[in-house]
């Protein structure tokens, strides 16, 4: 390998709730016990060294020393083009069709503030993303969700007929649609994605599409946009990307959107813009310009491979050593999601105890509940590999025991 994922990157002090979640006090973490190191496999943030591309373009917009008001550079709509072409097959992108978004969820909501009235019903997979609950419960949206079921194989699939039913019954002109999802790390198959686009299609419902993941694709996995699936869904969705979930830049703050719809374009853009806060960074500008580059692709494919052999252990060793804990094998994202109903049954034990057992050995992973989870934990895999065999090792040891 070219790039560096083995190192043991010291992170503390720099500006990490990652590493230090006590400078972010909603997570309530316990103390670890004493000689028990924090090992952070918690929020979506990888512990990585981002690409040196990245770096590089930074820095020497750096060594200029003004930092004024600006305008996307061309650049910036180059690379993103370039980048939808290259990974995703994407063809006919224009300039126009793109447009800054500050993050993901806030573009989620400027589209749904488009499409819906607050107190409307918009339609979500389950499990579903923490992120998506709470942005649209506070802006004043009613969550109905469509439980996802797993196969005889243990591959998490849509299920079409409750879906169907609830767009039947009630009244629902919006839905959010998680691609690659989160938590499950399910990648959908074009055909799924048509089958899901056909329905919404019939009862005319709107999609927004949350496709951050989409560059984090496992054992050769390949992401399908959802706009790509019809001439109907290109024209029905706004889709929206990141560079952060892939490169870790999410302390840099800067997502954008791909619209094809006029009409819906102009209408999310003017949604987007009258708070007068949903303004580009100039340095984020840079960071996307390096992730996107060939030097990016090269790192992404790396981390891709690494990533892959991270989840490939983990789910071998919970299948082999954690007897009554279930994870179906994530197909993208770093994230694993954990079903211990069966083991806290077994064993007496409340998902609540559990979590603080595995927090005090120092292993800081997430409560799965508000991903709509009843007794699941999610697990962030995105560490060199010599610290996922430790935390699985403590988990053995002192966590998952009589």
């Amino acid at each position: 390998m070219i790039y560096d994922f083995t190192t043991i990157m010291d992170r503390h002090g720099r500006d990490s709730i990652a590493v230090d979640p006590d400078t972010a006090p909603f997570t309530g973490f316990p103390a670890a016990k004493p000689g028990f190191t924090r090992i952070p496999m918690w929020v979506a943030d990888m512990n990585f060294a981002t690409a040196p591309s990245i770096q590089a373009a930074i820095t020497e917009r750096v060594k200029h020393p003004a930092f004024g008001y600006f305008m996307p550079r061309p650049e910036y709509y180059d690379a993103i083009i370039g980048w939808q072409s290259r990974r995703n097959g994407v063809t006919g992108l224009r300039q126009e069709d793109i447009a800054y978004e500050n993050g993901v969820l806030g573009g989620v909501i400027s589209a749904l503030n488009v499409l819906c009235s607050r107190g409307d019903r918009v339609l979500l997979q389950s499990p579903t993303y923490i992120g998506f609950t709470e942005v649209l419960e506070n802006n004043g949206y009613r969550i109905v969700l469509n439980p996802m079921k797993t196969d005889g194989q243990g591959v998490w699939r849509i299920d079409l007929a409750d879906l169907e039913e609830k767009l039947k019954t009630q009244a629902i002109h919006a839905a959010v649609f998680c691609s690659p999802h989160n938590p499950t790390g399910r990648v959908w198959e074009r055909d799924e994605i048509e089958q899901v686009m056909d329905l919404y299609r019939r009862y005319d419902v709107h999609v927004v599409s949350d496709e951050i993941w989409s560059d984090i694709l496992l054992d050769g996995h390949r992401h399908i946009p959802t706009q790509s699936v019809s001439d109907d869904a290109r024209l029905r969705t706004v889709a929206l990307y990141a560079p952060s979930k892939t490169f870790n830049l999410a302390g840099l703050v800067g997502s954008y959107h791909i619209i094809y719809d006029r009409t819906l374009r102009d209408r999310v853009a003017k949604e987007s813009s009258l708070s007068g806060y949903n303004t580009m960074n100039l340095l984020s500008m840079y960071a996307l310009i390096g992730a996107f580059s060939p030097e990016g692709a090269e790192w992404t494919d790396e981390l891709c491979s690494v990533l892959s052999k991270n989840a490939a252990f983990a789910c071998d060793f919970i299948k082999k050593r954690l007897e009554g804990v279930h994870a179906a094998r994530p197909q993208g994202t770093y994230m694993l999601f954990l079903d211990c109903s069966e083991w806290c049954a077994k064993h007496g034990t409340t998902i609540e105890e559990l979590l603080r057992r595995g927090q005090e050995y120092g292993v800081l992973w997430q409560d799965g509940r508000p991903f709509h989870g009843p007794c699941h934990i999610r697990m962030n895999l995105a560490l060199p590999l010599s610290l996922v065999e430790e935390a699985f090792d403590r988990l053995s040891r002192y966590v998952f025991v009589q």
